[in-house]
């Protein structure tokens, strides 16, 4: 019985790694892949404004 009981933690953690890279490839794209798109376009634009910003204040 020891080795169930030895192959019972990485046997769970297969599992639960399997369920998150299943769920991982479901939540991408879909009907919420623009929505998400353009909230990650959102930020880049924030940031990049944020970084040239100082540039054109210091010229």
């Amino acid at each position: 019985m020891d080795y169930v009981a030895a192959l019972v933690p990485p046997v769970v953690m297969a599992v639960a790694f399997v369920a998150l890279i299943v769920t991982i490839v479901k939540s991408q794209g879909g009907e919420n892949k623009s929505k998400e798109d353009a909230a990650v376009d959102a930020a880049l634009a924030r940031a990049e404004g944020a970084r040239q910003e100082p540039e054109a204040h210091g010229a």
